[in-house]
């Protein structure tokens, strides 16, 4: 373990500059000697049997609305009790259930045709696309189970409005009462978080139907598809989508003028573009450079959607330590991970269970290693800590959002979030990558303490993986809440390590049955990388000020779909 009394000097020394020498008997040595008993309570033997546990297959994959969920909420719930953390959930209890609205495509019932105008000299005739060849459905953002359409189309780009950033997709373009076909990511001339902002497909949705397009189609480019192929897609839209329920029992992102989503493969989109002004390959050439033209394409669709629902729940579980302060004590501190996997799906080599062992049974670990390292200090921060495991994640980010709408703490009292998903424990730690650091005071807090632990904070070295926006860090930063999301890096001496052994699992071993517990880990790495984020945690609850956005940052600002 690494010089414990220098990472307990960076947890005292507020946000950058230490105290003079203090006396042998001093409150503060005592709280040294505190913080440091805390950091050798984290050890790799017991992240291995959290882990462990979660990810057997007894557990199926810990699938949303799942009886292998509500297993793996129960182990947390108890964990945090023996903990000795206060119920921080609903009635009195660690759990907070969250109501979903459950919906499946039937794929049977589908259709999708494409309608000729006449430009190509096929006028008026008629093509129907394979389901699972040519395109797939999306139904949960629908409001009803049997929707149709019938529609021109137009191209809009990469469907992103940035008025900040001087950039629309939808200017000099009319797509009202009309199906919107977008490319998947946002432009490269963004700056990197601006890019993985708008390239969320709910924020497309969105806007698309804000200009008032019925239907959209979704197109991803090369790079996209090469990260992404196309039997991943297909697999993935075979599995259920949920949509959390508000208290009238209405699908909060429901879109009630929304009558279809499909996502195309290669093949059909280029035959949509066929007699267009452009062809496919010129859009992605001028989509590499960030600024695709859009236009109205020479076809129509019709787009039959069919889908069964019904209502199921998981909870979220919440455990809270109290602070110290009494002055400070009512603002809170979140850390999160989410504890819901794939469950049981698609069969890969005759394994159908998605057991997620670093996705994200890895987080859930830490956090529950995080919580005993703080329920051991005599004195807890002067902030109260709240370890939230959320459900949902693999759905959209639903339990997190969920509990920022519905927070079981004053919502406003909220002063930071600091997530763990899926850190990767390939090789020794060397490197840390602190998503969103630069974006709020907690990048200076993060310096800090991986400085003290020998760590060096790289940058995102897969930007085009829009990591900062698809984990549970997401819905705390839409709400103007200050938030961090540390992962493992990837500088290693190890031949094929590092880098090159990151993106070989994002390839092979992401979201499939094979993330299991018979993977390479280190888990002394694992410790030490859950030092790392308990130091973050404890300095953000620790300081005299709460952790603040950055003035004038991006994320700083609440951003809401543009009205035309």
């Amino acid at each position: 373990m690494p010089q414990l009394r220098n990472i307990v000097l960076a947890a005292v020394c507020a946000l950058a500059v230490c105290a003079p020498a203090r006396p042998a008997d001093s409150p503060e040595k005592d709280a040294d000697a505190e913080v440091e008993r805390a950091l050798a309570r984290i050890r790799p033997e017991a992240i291995r049997a959290h882990m462990s546990f979660l990810a057997d297959d007894l557990l199926e994959g810990r699938g949303t609305g799942s009886r292998g969920y509500d297993l793996a909420a129960k182990y947390v719930a108890a964990r945090f009790e023996a903990l000795g953390l206060a119920p921080a959930g609903t009635g009195g209890g660690y759990l907070q259930p969250v109501p979903f609205l459950r919906s499946a495509t039937v794929a049977a019932k589908c259709s999708f045709t494409v309608i000729r105008d006449g430009r190509d000299g096929r006028n008026g005739e008629s093509t129907e696309l394979k389901y699972g060849e040519d395109y797939v459905l999306t139904s949960g953002i629908l409001s009803q189970t049997d929707v149709e359409v019938t529609a021109p189309l137009v191209f809009a780009g990469f469907g992103v409005s940035a008025p900040e950033l001087g950039y629309d997709d939808y200017a000099g373009v009319d797509v009202k009462g009309k199906i919107a076909v977008v490319l998947s990511g946002a432009p490269a001339t963004f700056p990197s978080d601006q890019r993985a902002y708008y390239s969320v497909t709910a924020f497309k949705v969105d806007t698309a139907l804000a200009h008032g397009a019925v239907a959209v189609l979704g197109v991803l480019t090369p790079a996209d598809a090469r990260r992404l192929p196309w039997e991943s897609v297909v697999r993935a839209r075979k599995s259920p989508e949920h949509q959390w329920l508000t208290a009238e029992g209405v699908a909060y992102r429901g879109r009630p003028q929304a009558r279809g989503f499909a996502i195309l493969n290669r093949k059909a989109a280029e035959d949509l573009f066929a007699a267009a002004p452009h062809s496919l390959d010129d859009v992605f050439k001028s989509s590499e450079s960030g600024h695709p033209r859009s236009f109205a394409l020479p076809v129509q669709a019709h787009i039959h959607t069919v889908s069964e629902r019904e209502r199921v729940a998981s909870p979220n579980v919440a455990g809270l330590l109290r602070g110290s302060d009494p002055l400070l004590r009512d603002e809170v501190v979140v850390l999160t991970a989410h504890l819901d996997h794939l469950g049981i799906g698609e069969p890969i080599a005759g394994d159908a269970i998605y057991n997620g062992a670093y996705d994200n049974a890895s987080g859930v670990a830490s956090l529950l290693e995080m919580a005993n390292a703080f329920a051991s200090l005599p004195t807890p921060p002067r902030r109260s800590v709240l370890f939230l495991a959320v459900a949902g994640e693999e759905q959209g980010l639903q339990g997190s959002e969920y509990f920022v709408h519905n927070p079981t703490v004053p919502g406003d009292k909220i002063v930071a979030d600091v997530n763990v998903d899926m850190f990767m424990m390939l090789h020794p730690l060397r490197d840390v990558i602190a998503f969103g650091a630069e974006h709020s005071s907690l990048g200076e807090i993060t310096a800090q303490a991986a400085r003290r632990l020998g760590l060096a904070v790289s940058p995102d070295p897969f930007p085009e993986e829009v990591v900062f926006i698809r984990s549970d860090q997401f819905p705390f930063i839409r709400a103007g809440i200050p938030s961090l999301f540390l992962n493992a890096g990837i500088q290693s001496d190890e031949p094929g390590g590092g880098g090159p052994a990151a993106m070989k699992w994002l390839q092979t071993t992401y979201h499939h049955p094979d993330d299991d517990m018979r993977q390479t880990f280190d888990f002394a790495a694992g410790a030490k990388f859950v030092q790392l984020n308990f130091l973050v945690g404890y300095l953000a609850a620790q300081a005299d000020a709460a952790p603040r956005w950055k003035p004038g940052d991006f994320f700083g600002v609440k951003h809401t779909v543009p009205t035309p």
